[in-house]
């Protein structure tokens, strides 16, 4: 999505936070005083067919991160589809790709806005906005009839997933939207004109990429430069691969030592090769658009991103690209998971501000979003999977959806995940930033992993800063 939709990006790999740290958002971005309940912000009453006691009379305010997914879903399917429900309401429709900065300040005058999709490269610091109080509890939401059919209940209707990630301080308080698929994509028509296979291993990767680079006929590999979150995706998936999920569980509960893990520095050093041999020239000052954009041209053969990236070049790719993606290959020949591990989960995360002054509805417009019907359209409209269970079956969306549904088929059980960056927005940052130097060159992998250790030392020591544990 820098988009990060995007990881807008989705930016999930996209997701970098402006806050610096958690405690900051409470300095400057809450009232001192936060205002007390209102009636205004009292529920209306609730019966099965409202069961969060939603105001038919008050307006609703929404903003979209305008990213990979653009904001036509929001407009002409979510939308549409509460005010069939509640007529007399007024969506106010918004979107923006800089949300901190175009929210931040209504967060500081205590006026946010009900429903947000907190996403891209400029998205608020989720672990910063529960530290604050920011996050409405979603737990009714949970148990609230599903949209569809009144006798179940909308935690069975969603990937279990979705409970997991979105709780902060054990409470549930994000909805991811999008099933996020992770690998290294390309074009199905590139590597069969050229009679390129899908490599397996670390050596067939390297000597694939040395193939492409001999061939003159394009660049083997990129990553969005301005955005390194590509770059550490890819990074962290390959070394859970080698180690296994608790290398990235480590990380994310700021083990002591947690950064400087053989997996990890084994992985650094792959990624740095990467860098030093087989980058399009310039990737460093380009964005994910136009490293994307660039693979449109056949300029570029492979690079690592999410399964929102069909949906966001659908307007630059050509006839018969026919988008694929393929797994990190096995690294060291005894990898503790299996060839086909994918880094997936929900991202496009949706929140609910707890003091927004009608948080009803917006607790009711995501019941709407988890719909089979709205989720089904999204997938069509966005070329994309949601957490919503069985609501792209039997549809034929792409080549890209296709490819990425069979890996996530594929990998079973064998998928892995990351929350330091969502818990901790300056860790992100400095995991972006170091990243970024460690694939031109301008840190070693052993210094790439010092600095890391170094930062995430700092938010552990850090007492005004809230810590997270998986």
């Amino acid at each position: 999505m820098a988009h990060t939709p995007h990881i807008s990006r989705r930016e999930l790999l996209r997701g970098a936070a402006l806050v610096p740290v958690a405690g900051a958002l409470a300095a400057c971005a809450t009232p001192s005083a936060p205002p007390a309940a209102t009636s205004s912000a009292a529920p209306a009453a609730t019966s099965a067919a409202n069961p969060f006691g939603v105001d038919a009379k008050k307006p609703l305010e929404v903003w979209i991160f305008d990213g990979g997914f653009g904001q036509q879903y929001a407009t002409d399917i979510h939308q549409p589809l509460f005010k069939s429900k509640y007529a007399g309401i007024e969506i106010k429709h918004n979107s923006t790709k800089e949300i901190t900065k175009v929210l931040q300040p209504r967060f500081a005058g205590g006026n946010p806005p009900e429903v947000i999709d907190n996403s891209g490269a400029n998205k608020m610091d989720f672990g910063a906005l529960a530290q604050d109080g920011q996050l409405a509890d979603l737990g009714p939401l949970l148990d609230a009839p599903s949209w569809d059919d009144p006798a179940v209940k909308v935690r069975d209707t969603i990937d279990p997933s979705v409970i997991e990630i979105g709780t902060y301080d054990g409470k549930f308080s994000v909805v991811g939207y999008v099933n996020y698929i992770h690998g290294i994509w390309y074009s199905q028509k590139v590597f069969k004109d050229n009679g390129w296979e899908i490599p397996k291993t670390w050596d067939e990767f390297l000597a694939l990429c040395e193939t492409i680079k001999k061939s003159g006929k394009m660049a083997p590999f990129t990553y969005a430069g301005k955005h390194p979150q590509y770059a550490y995706e890819p990074l962290l998936t390959m070394a859970a691969k080698i180690g296994g999920k608790e290398v990235l569980t480590n990380l994310d509960n700021l083990e002591d030592g947690a950064w400087k893990q053989e997996a990890i520095k084994t992985a650094a050093e792959n990624m740095a090769e990467i860098g030093s041999k087989y980058l399009l020239q310039g990737t460093a000052g380009l964005d994910h658009v136009q490293t994307q954009t660039a693979q449109n041209k056949y300029q570029v053969a492979m690079l690592p991103c999410g399964s929102w990236l069909e949906n966001e070049q659908k307007s630059t790719t050509p006839e018969g690209f026919d988008y694929a993606m393929f797994p990190i290959p096995d690294i060291t020949g005894s990898d503790a998971m299996p060839y086909g591990t994918l880094h997936t989960q929900p991202g496009e995360e949706f929140m609910v501000s707890a003091k927004s002054a009608h948080p009803q509805a917006g607790m009711e417009y995501l019941r709407a979003m988890l719909s089979k019907k709205a989720a089904g359209e999204f997938s069509t409209l966005v070329k994309t999977v949601t957490v919503v269970k069985g609501a792209s079956e039997g549809l034929t969306i792409s080549s890209g959806v296709t490819s990425a549904s069979a890996a996530v088929a594929a990998a079973g059980a064998n998928t892995v995940y990351y929350r330091a960056f969502a818990w901790y927005g300056p860790l992100n940052d400095e995991a972006k930033a170091a990243t970024g130097e460690l694939m031109t060159g301008g840190l070693t992998p052993d210094a790439y992993l010092e600095r890391m250790q170094k930062k995430a030392d700092e938010i552990k020591s850090d007492s005004s800063i809230k810590k997270y544990k998986r």
